[in-house]
């Protein structure tokens, strides 16, 4: 699905057959995103309390919200270049067996219509991962 596209703002959602809890313990463990979220990056390691991607431009830190009830798994990644970009993303309880995982991708200053495509599908493609890595496999 896809919302607000003349605002530059995109809202990108997947619905998994898990409960909002065990998607959110899941996708918000630093140490899993490479397992669902090569977009961001496709290593991770934990460096003096902080964790760190690697993604081509070089290592990019990346903090999540704290563990809540809420399905919140807000993130903030400092880039390579020193740019922090703060992503909201929510894992949105349907009853206690699914949730709909929804990602709010903004357009960056500057960003064309044509990255702002290329960054949803990206965006899709990590969803989509992370629908068939909870529904598929053990974690």
């Amino acid at each position: 699905m896809l919302v607000g596209v003349d605002t530059g703002t995109l809202h990108l959602s997947v619905r998994i057959e898990r409960s909002a809890e065990d998607v959110r313990a899941f996708a918000a463990d630093p140490a899993n995103l490479p397992r669902w979220a090569p977009g961001l990056g496709s290593s991770v390691v934990h460096r003096d309390g902080d964790w760190w991607v690697g993604t081509p431009e070089g290592p990019a830190r990346v903090r999540f919200a704290p563990p809540n009830p809420f399905g919140v798994l807000d993130h903030e990644v400092l880039t390579p270049s020193g740019e922090t970009v703060h992503v909201p993303l929510r894992a949105v309880a349907d009853g206690a067996t699914a949730c709909d995982v929804v990602f709010t991708l903004r357009r960056a200053p500057g960003m064309t219509d044509a990255d702002l495509a290329r960054d949803a599908g990206l965006v899709r493609a990590d969803l989509e991962l992370l629908k068939r890595v909870l529904e598929g496999a053990a974690h």
